[in-house]
């Protein structure tokens, strides 16, 4: 068989069809079919009854084809015929919309063939109005979930931040599992933990002597409000309840809040705390996360013999510190990474080129908004006069060159100190670092090479180094 039939026709295989029921054929495998002449004037016009669109094309008979098509789809038309398609024997598919003066307007697919060596051309169609339908139904559903979507946004917003922005601590529990499903901050700060932390957490463990189904049924039948000792901060605090429902689940939103005696506790506490920051022995700064000094206290300032607090806050900590961003970059590294830093020793700079011996410990504060850092520093520049070198350096290298004055002159002594103290700050200076050798080479202020030197030379390089 060839591909335009031409072999069933020779061979008769085809039976031949009566005008009637070759438009039959025609209206029934197609929607519209049109004949139009060499000078684009529609000579017929068939149409499948089934569609309903008879008494919209009964016009078109006898009518130019310019006139029924948009001028778009006329330009395309008449390229299309122009560039050479006609000529192969497989029809031309072409989409057209139709438009005449009733405002009358619907896409088709044609299917145009040559029917005659005078130029004329059929045209079999397809209406495309279904499809463009079922792609506007498409595109409004997806208009509306874009809605839904943007509602639902819009409406979990607002129950973050009425969450967030209520003075009472507010605290979600699920009935059936006992886990929290969700909480503001100052409930996360009232129960002593991170919001992280809480989610999914039992809420049972969080109070002391709970049972989870004797704990949330009493929550439930509760009228009033439960005095309840938290596990973390051990403070008193009450707490009431109401059942709610929220996709089939029963949920209890619990409001806390402090007792009597939890005011008491933290009131005492804060004014206690306060106490220490304004009058303690041992200077206190606190820093963001960058080191830049937010407050200090007075003994700080004395310390440093700075004028006041205005000429300290703002700065950055490092201008303190004898060996600059180094020591700072080492402390916020450390405290960052384990939380806290302890008895780190190093020199504080005074506003009058002066150096002060102290020794910091730093505690890390991550569960605010924005990191911040708490320092204490304690003048040893006294005690480390008086102190005998070798009480608890648990260094026996050292304690038994110091074991040789009065048996040897003072060079021999040094000479055999040297290394050893040497040794020491290596040591120390990986272990402040974490064992970060780049940085425990700016500590000491040596170049990469040589730490590494020094490193092989005391046996601190491992086998895989």
């Amino acid at each position: 068989m060839t591909s335009d039939g031409r072999f069933l026709l020779r061979r008769g295989t085809l039976p031949e069809v009566a005008p009637e029921q070759l438009v039959e054929i025609f209206t029934s495998a197609c929607d519209v079919a049109l004949v139009v002449s060499a000078e684009r004037e529609v000579l017929s016009v068939l149409v499948n009854p089934q569609k309903g669109v008879g008494a919209k094309v009964a016009h078109w008979q006898g009518a130019p084809l310019q006139t029924l098509l948009t001028p778009e789809s006329w330009s395309k038309l008449e390229k299309r015929l122009g560039g050479g398609e006609m000529d192969t024997h497989r029809p031309m598919i072409i989409e057209l919309t139709h438009s005449d003066q009733q405002s009358f307007q619907f896409p088709i697919r044609y299917a145009v063939s040559r029917t005659a060596a005078d130029g004329a051309f059929l045209m079999v169609g397809h209406d495309l109005r279904p499809i463009a339908e079922l792609q506007q139904q498409l595109v409004q559903a997806q208009l509306a979930l874009e809605r839904d979507y943007e509602q639902q946004r819009e409406m979990e917003t607002r129950y973050r931040v009425l969450m967030e922005m209520s003075p009472l601590p507010l605290m979600i529990v699920s009935m059936s599992s006992g886990k929290i499903v969700d909480l503001n901050s100052s409930a996360a700060e009232l129960i002593g933990a991170p919001r992280s932390e809480l989610l999914d957490a039992a809420v049972a463990q969080e109070f002391d002597g709970r049972r989870r189904g004797e704990f949330l049924e009493s929550l439930a039948k509760l009228s009033g409000a439960m005095e309840l000792t938290v596990r973390r901060s051990r403070s008193k605090v009450l707490v009431s309840a109401g059942v709610f429902r929220a996709a089939g689940e029963r949920l209890l939103l619990c409001r806390l809040g402090l007792s009597e005696t939890g005011k008491a506790q933290v009131n005492e506490l804060a004014d206690l705390t306060e106490r220490l920051f304004a009058k303690g022995v041992d200077a206190v700064v606190f820093v963001d996360g960058e080191g830049v000094i937010k407050t200090a206290n007075e003994s700080f300032l004395n310390l440093t013999d700075s004028n006041s607090l205005a000429m300290v806050v703002g700065r950055s900590f490092g201008d303190f510190l004898s060996r600059g961003t180094i020591d700072l970059r080492v402390i916020l590294d450390n405290v960052k990474r384990v939380g806290q830093l302890r008895r780190y020793a190093t020199r504080l700079n005074t506003d009058y080129y002066g150096q002060v011996a102290v020794e910091l410990s730093a505690t890390a504060f991550s569960d605010r908004p924005e990191t911040s850092i708490a320092l204490v520093i304690r003048d040893v520049s006294v005690t480390e006069t008086t102190r005998w070198p070798l009480e608890g350096t648990g260094n026996e290298g050292l304690r038994n060159v110091m074991q040789l004055v009065g048996y040897s002159t003072l060079k021999d002594i040094v000479a055999e100190t040297t290394e050893i103290i040497e040794k020491m700050c290596i040591e120390t200076a990986l272990e402040l670092t974490g064992n970060n050798r780049v940085a425990a080479a700016e500590l000491l202020s040596l170049s990469r090479q040589s730490l590494y030197v020094k490193l092989r030379k005391f046996g601190l390089l491992s086998k895989e180094d």
